[in-house]
């Protein structure tokens, strides 16, 4: 009996222990299923991964025969040569509008004169002051006010030198295109015809268009600024008709001068404002009057000669071409000071006195009887063998 509880006590002992070595075995078979499992997926990824590089590697030599993408198409160089022909008709053109209309201008205050000295004297022969008293009497208080602020601005205009008059005309289509620099609607038609680049389909009507054109106030501001106080002095010089001559001219020379360093330089970026016609304007006037002191608003205690103030300005331009300064056009700016300068120098000589036969044929044209007048002589009403007729 004693054997046999031994047998059965050591029967058990060993089952416990077979039980405790499965418990084992399971607890640690689950991991290393878990890493057999990694090891079996990360043979299988690459085994794909080498299938995959496999049949790119087998698919790449088809690959390397094929052309590569296509090269960017190269930028075409603009051509220049409408502009051209549109700078120097529409140059021509407007010396000959304004010779036309310095001969109508001259025409017409001839007529003025002669009608304010009739209405003189019918005023002053027919009527008395009490007339005028009781007229005005009769005028409500709105009428009064309003007779009374435009006679004011009358007298304000009249204060002003006609080069001042001719300045205040153009700062006010500047002002307008200003304004609508600042309308959302309007923008893509401003970029498209107020701004000038050498690269745009639409090259010819900005040359003149974005001589009006200012987007920033400041610029504007310093423009008109110069153009105001060089006004007076350039028209005096030149006269009314002709300084606008000048000035659509320089702005449209000025910006084919631009166009020409674009494309040289290959740097195409849109430009605008009257620089280029200011700087003629301001050009002209010192070339003309050399020894006339200038000054800075901000720094009235510095002086400085017209001439040597052009030589610097011409300087600087010269030195923010060469070295691609972005801030202004400088293109633009030398090419409007050049003009200006060639044109108070010769130009007047060659271009403005040679408008005389166009201003002949105008007056023949539009003098009773001229249309059947001959070519190159006088209208019908001198043709009659009168004393200047030769």
């Amino acid at each position: 009996m004693a054997c046999r509880g031994f047998i059965i006590k050591w029967g058990k002992a060993e089952f416990i222990r077979s039980l405790n070595a499965v418990s084992r075995c399971s607890r640690l078979n689950p991991y290393q299923q878990q890493r057999r499992g990694f090891r079996r997926e990360a043979k299988r990824t690459d085994t794909k991964k080498g299938n995959v590089t496999q049949q790119q590697t087998k698919a790449s030599p088809p690959e390397a025969g094929t052309p590569g993408p296509p090269p960017p198409p190269k930028v075409r160089q603009p051509t220049l040569f409408r502009p051209l022909m549109f700078t120097v008709g529409f140059a021509g053109c407007s010396f000959g509008g304004a010779a036309i209309l310095q001969y109508e201008t001259l025409k017409a205050r001839v007529q003025t004169a002669k009608d304010r000295e009739e209405l003189d004297k019918l005023v002053m022969g027919s009527q008395d002051m009490a007339y005028w008293h009781d007229w005005w009497n009769q005028l409500s208080s709105f009428q009064r006010q309003l007779l009374l602020l435009m006679s004011v601005v009358e007298d304000i205009w009249s204060n002003l030198t006609e080069g001042q008059r001719t300045a205040t005309g153009i700062i006010a289509i500047n002002a307008a295109v200003l304004f609508c620099w600042r309308v959302p609607a309007l923008q893509r038609t401003m970029i498209k015809y107020f701004t000038s680049n050498p690269a745009s389909k639409t090259r010819c009507l900005p040359m003149v268009l974005s001589s009006f054109s200012h987007y920033s106030i400041i610029h504007m501001v310093a423009n008109m600024y110069v153009l105001w106080m060089f006004s007076s002095g350039i028209v005096s010089l030149l006269g009314k008709e002709q300084f606008i001559a000048v000035y659509l001219s320089a702005g449209v020379i000025s910006t084919m001068v631009s166009y020409v360093c674009k494309t040289a330089t290959g740097r195409f970026y849109p430009s605008l404002g009257a620089s280029g016609a200011v700087m003629a304007v301001l050009a002209a006037v010192c070339t003309k009057v050399p020894e006339a002191k200038l000054g800075i608003i901000f720094l009235p205690m510095i002086t400085f000669t017209a001439g040597n103030a052009l030589k610097a300005l011409v300087a600087m331009d010269m030195a923010g071409l060469v070295l691609g300064w972005r801030l202004f056009d400088h293109a633009a700016h030398l090419g409007g000071a050049l003009f200006g300068v060639w044109y108070v120098t010769y130009g007047h000589k060659l271009i403005w006195r040679r408008t005389k036969p166009l201003v002949k044929l105008w007056h023949d044209l539009r003098s009773p009887g001229g249309r059947g007048s001959r070519p190159g002589g006088g209208s019908g009403v001198r043709g009659g063998g009168g004393p200047g007729h030769q």
